[in-house]
């Protein structure tokens, strides 16, 4: 006599059906959500308990208790876990806000000489530590546990994001004055008339520790279906580095150039004379620039003083080097010309700087700035 089942069936209806069709076949699901779902259609077909065992590599009191559950609770209480179920948390809240503040304090300041935790550096120190401060559940801490814990409370002592502290207490006042000047500019250009005699603005900065690097063997050029990129040994030899000393002209372009092996102030004069020879004497040279000393010391201030109602510094705020044009213009030279560039020489890299910028001001590319240009607050 063929064996008749004494468990009720499940019936499904058709959105019931499709949603665990749905889960059964999804790759981001958990996998026991994935096996119970295959169960409940598997047995809501008409198939035996052993034979869905069997296929899904699994034992018949697993697929008892999901049908079980599907039939006294519901198909969504039988894809989950009910609440309560496993082993009850030994670690008490209070442990894991010790450990949490632990992971607020820096390892140097409790006597190691990390500068960072790590989470086998922290776990190591809880267990060392967690009797005598009341907390014997975290006895056994694995670095697993203390990075869910890190994780709940969404701190990560491990890492570190930089931020600027604003120092300058007249940030504000100083950035609209550099707008300003970027404003005047674009009205000039605007006007569309030749002032040159009159006025010339510049965007200066200096871009420091220049590499020259050099190679040790010969580049080996590419081969066609052999070798489709340059070969370079890749030891190399440190010839010394350079600055560059360099002012955009923000009306037309053209870059002013000066490679020095050092940054004081009598190089700065020396690019002060430089840009001094190019204008007509009648105009006023307006540069934008940072807090540097050199910009401002005793040596710079005399050679001002000899070519008075020259020059005119508009200084930008203290960390406030985004707001120079200038920048922008490093940033492209460093992902072009810079890009693994090897020389023989400090000599070398000085003129082909110097190549670069007659390249560049070939075709000058004229620098505009945008933003908050139409929203400038009153200084």
């Amino acid at each position: 006599m063929p064996f008749k089942p004494t468990r009720a069936k499940v019936v499904l209806a058709a959105e019931a059906a499709a949603r665990l069709a749905t889960t059964a076949q999804s790759q981001t699901q958990p996998a026991r959500a994935v096996e119970r779902a295959r169960i409940l259609l598997a047995y809501a077909s008409g198939r035996a308990v052993s034979s869905i065992a069997r296929d899904l590599g699994t034992n018949r009191p697993k697929v008892e208790r999901c049908i079980d559950k599907a039939l006294q609770l519901g198909i969504d209480a039988a894809l989950t876990d009910l609440p309560g179920r496993g082993r009850a948390a030994l670690i008490t809240p209070e442990a894991r806000a010790w450990v949490v503040s632990l992971a607020c304090l820096k390892p140097k300041d409790l006597g190691y000489s990390y500068e960072l935790w790590t989470t086998r550096l922290l776990a190591a120190h809880v267990r060392k530590h967690c009797r005598k401060n009341g907390h014997p559940s975290l006895a056994r801490l694995g670095r697993g546990t203390v990075s869910k814990i890190l994780a709940q409370s969404a701190i990560k002592p491990h890492k570190v994001r930089y931020y600027v502290e604003k120092r300058d207490p007249d940030f504000d006042a100083k950035m609209v004055q550099v707008l300003c000047v970027y404003k005047q500019v674009a009205l000039l250009r605007e006007a569309g008339k030749d002032v040159s005699s009159m006025i010339a603005v510049l965007s200066y900065d200096e871009k420091p520790g220049i590499q020259a690097i050099g190679t040790t063997s010969p580049d080996l050029p590419p081969v066609p279906g052999q070798h489709p990129q340059i070969a370079r040994d890749y030891e190399y030899v440190r010839r010394g580095t350079l600055s560059l000393m360099a002012g955009i002209d923000l009306l037309t372009g053209t870059v002013h150039g000066l490679p020095v092996e050092r940054h004081r102030s009598r190089e700065f004069v020396q690019f002060l004379k430089l840009v001094d020879s190019v204008y007509p004497k009648t105009a006023t040279i307006r540069m934008i620039l940072d807090n540097h000393s050199a910009h401002i010391s005793k040596e710079t201030r005399g050679y001002l003083a000899t070519v008075p109602n020259r020059f005119d510094f508009v200084f930008t705020p203290k960390h406030g080097s985004w707001l120079n044009i200038v920048e922008t213009f490093f940033a492209k030279m460093t992902h072009t010309f810079l890009r693994e560039i090897r020389v023989s020489s400090k000599q070398e890299l000085a003129d082909r700087l110097m190549r670069y910028l007659k390249e560049v001001n070939d075709q000058p590319v004229v620098f505009r700035w945008r933003w908050a240009l139409d929203t400038i607050p009153r200084a």
